[in-house]
């Protein structure tokens, strides 16, 4: 059974927030080396703080959209209550 998956990637200052839900390995490569994507690249996010698993493609799509429409307080405050160290995994 595939995994699907949404992440929440930041800049090296924690300044912006970028969501995702997509083949997690091959994106944070992507942002990483500035591969793909304007936003990505002129942010330069490249620090992966978040990351939810769904069975379901649709689940992840619904997760990715409502993180989306979060303000960046609302954000900021789901990653710290899972890493408060705010830390590359």
């Amino acid at each position: 059974m595939k995994t699907y998956r949404v992440y929440i990637m930041s800049n090296q200052f924690d300044t912006v927030y970028y969501v995702g839900a997509n083949d997690l390995a091959r994106r944070v490569w992507e942002h990483k080396e500035g591969a793909r994507g304007q936003f990505p690249s002129t942010y330069r996010v490249t620090k992966l703080l978040y990351v939810e698993a769904y069975e379901e493609v649709e689940q992840a799509i619904q997760r990715e959209k409502q993180l989306k429409g979060w303000t960046r307080k609302k954000k900021w405050a789901l990653i710290q209550a899972q890493k408060p160290e705010m830390k590359d995994l």
